[in-house]
């Protein structure tokens, strides 16, 4: 009766708990990822994009810090002035004291620029373009954040094959050593041959403690790169399967021209440098001003008027600025934009070449890939049927443990061969993708 009263408090705490302090729950299982869902929940989630996309809100605040240029300013300002003495004036021979020895001013401005030589309108296209910048930025971060997370995904079901062939190993070298040990008690073989055995195995079993923790390492770097925690539990979906991309290379590097965002950012920052010249020229023209004030004055600091002050009053101007004159530095202003938008041409020649040795690496890449897949697999094959008989030959003792061993370290090799030839596979078309500016 006591255990069953236990059982429904614990019941009861437990609902309790996932209700208020939902933490206090049962542990969330294992999540399975595919590779596009992978893809997709770092979109969404990693830190290093989202500081990212705060570029495209500071562009867009630095562009509307330039549309308040072209719009009236208004000021305002207070200042107090004592004479040394009051101000004289002669009417009809007599002098006459005028003014007062304190004098307090108050006066509200509003300035309007009406010509700049085109600063204004340069430095709003300059901001526009920014935002163009930070919004390719972005995606440049979006391209190599996917080729990130599918290496971590590809690094993870390499680590698994791993695992898995050090396993088999593990098992087929132990089982060996066991045969081994039997042949030993019988006096079959010498001492020799059955620390050989036990040698090996014991290899193996380092190599597979070895490769679980690289597994375990691999899911903490996807989980990393996933914004998730370091040490949860997640598994990703094995991609054996491949099948072969349809496209040549001219219509991979059609397409890379096309979409790779490093070409845009440079074709924006040529945009740019052609608003930093005009920008720049603008300083041969003059600036024209308007100008209206509104002003208090007084010999109190109530601004309210006073011996030969008027109490409010207001004026307008229009006022014309040109230095026409500074040894050339607009001139050479010009130039080093010029210089610049030179360096921006030749940069991106450099880009285009890169990018075309870029898709180039990654198609014979695949082919290769491609090509040893059917080989390193049936070389595994050939491999475990050469262990077979090797085994069988060992314990009807017409062959040595050292033709055993041999035979699990060729398959073993081969084993490694293969799933290293579909990582190289996955990896080369996710690096064919990242180049044509895709994920």
């Amino acid at each position: 009766m006591k255990v069953k009263t236990w059982l429904i408090w614990g019941g009861v705490f437990y609902i309790l708990s996932t209700i208020f302090f939902p933490g206090l729950g049962l542990a969330e299982g294992k999540k399975i990822y595919t590779l596009n869902e992978a893809v997709k929940e770092a979109l969404a989630n990693n830190w290093q994009l989202k500081a990212k996309e705060e570029k495209i809100s500071q562009a867009t605040y630095v562009k509307n810090q330039a549309r308040a240029e072209f719009l009236p300013k208004l000021s305002t300002s207070y200042g107090y002035a004592r004479y040394g003495s009051l101000r004289t004036s002669e009417i009809q021979g007599n002098k006459y004291e005028i003014g007062s020895l304190n004098n307090y001013e108050w006066r509200g401005t509003i300035t309007q620029p009406i010509f700049t030589g085109f600063a204004l309108i340069s430095s709003y296209r300059l901001a526009e373009l920014g935002i163009n910048q930070s919004d390719l930025e972005v995606e440049l971060e979006k391209l190599d954040l996917a080729l990130k997370v599918k290496k971590a995904y590809f690094n993870i079901l390499t680590a698994d094959m791993a695992v898995e062939t050090a396993q088999k190993a593990f098992e087929a070298l132990e089982s060996h050593a066991e045969v081994a040990r039997n042949f030993y008690k019988v006096g079959m073989i010498p001492i020799n041959d059955l620390l050989q055995s036990e040698v090996e195995a014991g290899n193996a079993k380092h190599n597979l403690i070895k490769a679980q923790n690289d597994a375990r390492l691999a899911r903490a770097s996807f989980n990393a790169v996933l914004s998730r925690p370091v040490s949860a539990e997640v598994d990703v979906v094995d991609i054996k399967v491949h099948e072969s991309l349809a496209g040549d290379f001219q219509e991979y590097l059609e397409k890379a021209l096309n979409n790779r965002p490093e070409i845009k950012i440079i074709e924006t920052n040529l945009l740019q440098t052609d608003q930093k010249i005009i920008y720049t020229e603008s300083q041969n023209y003059p600036e024209v001003a308007f100008r209206w004030d509104y002003i208090k004055e007084g010999d109190t600091p109530s601004v309210s008027g006073g011996s030969g002050l008027e109490g409010s009053n207001w004026e307008a101007s229009v006022g014309l600025t040109w230095t026409f004159w500074e040894w050339g530095k607009t001139y050479y202003g010009v130039k080093q934009q010029e210089s610049v938008k030179n360096e921006l041409l030749k940069t991106k020649m450099e880009l285009q070449e890169n990018i075309e040795l870029q898709i180039k690496d990654a198609v014979l890449n695949i082919q290769t890939a491609e090509a040893n897949i059917p080989i390193t697999a049936k070389a595994v094959e050939q491999g475990e049927e050469n262990l077979r008989v090797s085994q069988e030959r060992y314990k009807a003792q017409v062959t040595t443990s050292t033709e055993v061993l041999d035979s699990q370290r060729y398959l073993t090799s081969a084993r490694v061969f293969h799933f290293n030839a579909l990582f190289q596979y996955h990896l080369a078309t996710a690096n064919l993708q990242r180049a044509m500016g895709e994920y």
